[in-house]
C-alpha cells in the first residue's frame, strides 16, 4: 500500500503519461467522427437556381470525398425563401441533421420584410462561396453586347424585362438596377420579372416573356455550356477562366461589380460542438480535388467565413445592403 500511496503523491512517467493524454483528448480539435455521416440538404427554392447548384455540388463533394457516406436533398420552394426558413425554425429539434443553404438573399429578404426572421433566429455555420452576377440572353437575341442592351434601357426603360429568380427587391432585381445605375440609367425603372427560382427564369427568358436574365455567375455557366444562351456581363472584378471572352461591367466602363456569398445555416440553438463539426467539416472539404474541380467548373470563389466571422459579416451585409437599398428607394 505504501507503495501506491507514494506513486499517487509522486507521479512517475507511466502517470505523467496519462496525464497528458487526458488533457490531449480534451485540446484536440473536432474530426471526421464528430460529424454525422449523412447530412440532409434544405433548400429555400425550386431545382436549378444558385441554392440547388450550390448544396447538390457541396454534397456531392463531401460524398465523392468520403468525408460523408450520404446525402440527402429537399427543395421548399415558396414565400421568397421564407417557406423553408420557416420550417427549419418550427422543427428545429429533429433538424440536428439538417444544413439550409442560402445567401445574400436572406438579408435582403429580412429588410425587405418578405418574411419576419433573420440570420439571427438560426444558427449560421459558414459562408462557402462566392459568386458574382451574370447578364444572360437567349442565342436568338437581337442583343450581342451589354452595351445594346443599356441604349434601348436609356432610350426605353419599359422596353427591356429582365428576368431573375428572387422576388421584387431581391438579389436579381437589386444587381440588374446597380448595372443600369452605374450606365446613367434610372435603378427604379427596371422591368423585373420574378420568378421562383433560377430554373424558372430561364424558361421565362427562353420562351420569349424576358430579353435578359439576372442570375449567378454559376448558373449562366451552365446554362451557357447547354447551348442554349449567351453571357453578355459579369459582375466580377476581372474575366473569368470558364468563360474568358465574357467582359465584365468595369471593363465596358460601368463602375459595377456585385458578389453573392453562399454558405449553410443551422437550426436555432444548434449545440455548439455540433456547429463547430459542420464548419470542419466544411473546411475539410477545401482540401479535396473533388471539392476543386466542382468548384472550377461553376466559376465559384472560396469564401470560408465559419461561426463568429460569419455571423459578423452578416451584420456588415445587412447594414452595407440596407443603405444602398435606401438610397435607391426599395426600403424606407
Amino acid at each position: 500500500m505504501k507503495g501506491i500511496s507514494k506513486k499517487l503523491h509522486h507521479p512517475g512517467k507511466w502517470m505523467i503519461a496519462a496525464i497528458l493524454m487526458v488533457m490531449m483528448a480534451f485540446a484536440v480539435p473536432v474530426s471526421a467522427a464528430d460529424w454525422p455521416d449523412k447530412v440532409h440538404f434544405l433548400i429555400p427554392g425550386g431545382a436549378g437556381g444558385g441554392w440547388d447548384g450550390t448544396a447538390r455540388g457541396v454534397g456531392k463533394a463531401l460524398m465523392d470525398a468520403g468525408i460523408i457516406k450520404h446525402a440527402s436533398f429537399e427543395n421548399m420552394s415558396g414565400g421568397g425563401g421564407g417557406k423553408a426558413l420557416n420550417h427549419l425554425i418550427s422543427t428545429a429539434k429533429r433538424q440536428q441533421g439538417t444544413l439550409m443553404v442560402n445567401s445574400t438573399p436572406i438579408v435582403i429578404r429580412s429588410l425587405t420584410g418578405v418574411f419576419p426572421q433573420s440570420f439571427r433566429d438560426l444558427t449560421p455555420i459558414s459562408a462557402v462561396i462566392a459568386d458574382y452576377a451574370a447578364f444572360v440572353v437567349p442565342n436568338n437575341s437581337k442583343y450581342k453586347s451589354w452595351k445594346q442592351v443599356i441604349e434601348d434601357f436609356n432610350k426605353n426603360p419599359k422596353s427591356v424585362r429582365i428576368a431573375g429568380g428572387s422576388v421584387k427587391g431581391g438579389m436579381d432585381h437589386l444587381v440588374a438596377a446597380l448595372a443600369f445605375q452605374a450606365a446613367g440609367g434610372d435603378p427604379l425603372k427596371v422591368r423585373y420579372v420574378p420568378y421562383d427560382a433560377g430554373g424558372k427564369a430561364m424558361a421565362g427568358l427562353l420562351s420569349g416573356d424576358t430579353q435578359v436574365l439576372s442570375t449567378g455567375y454559376s448558373e449562366a455557366v451552365g446554362l451557357t455550356k447547354q447551348g442554349e444562351t449567351r453571357i453578355l456581363a459579369i459582375t466580377s472584378e476581372k474575366r473569368m477562366g470558364p468563360t474568358p471572352d465574357v467582359p465584365t461591367l468595369k471593363e465596358l466602363g460601368y463602375d459595377a461589380t456585385f458578389a453573392n456569398w453562399r454558405g449553410f445555416f443551422g437550426p436555432p440553438k444548434l449545440p455548439d460542438n455540433k456547429a463547430v463539426a459542420w464548419q470542419q467539416m466544411l473546411k475539410k472539404m477545401y482540401d479535396t480535388p473533388e471539392w476543386e474541380t466542382i468548384r472550377k467548373s461553376r466559376g465559384w470563389q472560396n469564401l470560408y467565413k465559419p461561426g463568429k466571422e460569419f455571423y459578423t459579416f452578416l451584420e456588415d451585409q445587412e447594414k452595407v445592403i440596407g443603405d444602398l437599398m435606401r438610397t435607391m428607394g426599395f426600403i424606407k
